[in-house]
């Protein structure tokens, strides 16, 4: 698994925009300028890839899950997240 580490993005408010590609056959997070591209093995059912996504920006941020939440992009490839 490839994990940047983002804890200088760890702030309040801070928005990250994320383009992700479901069923990838590993998961890993990319810098592609201002857009972070995540790559999640799960397939997009159910809000599992939404969910895959939110774990990796945690973990790679060093904070929990429930600080990441999704702003704009539920059923799209292209994702916005804030941190609470």
């Amino acid at each position: 698994m490839d994990i940047p580490d983002l804890s200088h993005l760890a702030v309040p408010g801070t928005l990250i925009a994320v383009k992700v590609t479901p069923k990838a056959s590993r998961t890993r997070l990319v810098s592609d300028g201002a857009i972070w591209r995540a790559y999640v093995t799960v397939a997009p059912e159910d809000g599992k890839a939404n969910a895959a996504v939110q774990g990796l920006l945690a973990k790679a941020l060093g904070v929990a899950k429930s600080r990441v939440v999704l702003l704009r992009g539920q059923t799209s490839r292209d994702k916005l997240f804030e941190i609470t």
